[in-house]
């Protein structure tokens, strides 16, 4: 059970680990020594949907088409926006559809 102390104390790692892939990586080495499981839970939310990101954005890329691209923009938009909005409220909610995969490929991160 995470304490009230606990979360606030992972509040600023967890936020960061939502901004870019080096964001999330910076997150799991400030995590290491500290071992917080707020920032470890919001760390491998945020390395999946970056890594989610980049492996499908290199796939949609090559169709040139702006319908895929903007739905892609959108979708990846809204499940970064619920991943951030969880930190700021300080919950632990998994982002939908994948964030379950995420904390599964990366439970021995952070």
């Amino acid at each position: 059970m995470m304490t009230e102390e606990t979360i606030q104390d992972g509040k600023t790692m967890a936020l960061i680990a939502y901004f870019t892939i080096i964001g999330s990586v910076i997150a799991i080495i400030m995590n290491s020594d500290k071992k917080n499981p707020f920032t470890a839970f919001h760390a491998k939310q945020g390395l999946g949907l970056n890594l989610t990101y980049m492996i499908v954005g290199y796939f949609v890329s090559s169709f040139d088409n702006f319908s895929i691209s903007i739905g892609f923009w959108i979708a990846m938009g809204v499940l970064f926006m619920y991943g951030i909005y969880s930190a700021i409220t300080t919950t632990c909610k998994e982002v939908p559809l994948l964030g379950p995969l995420y904390q599964k490929l990366f439970s021995t991160i952070a």
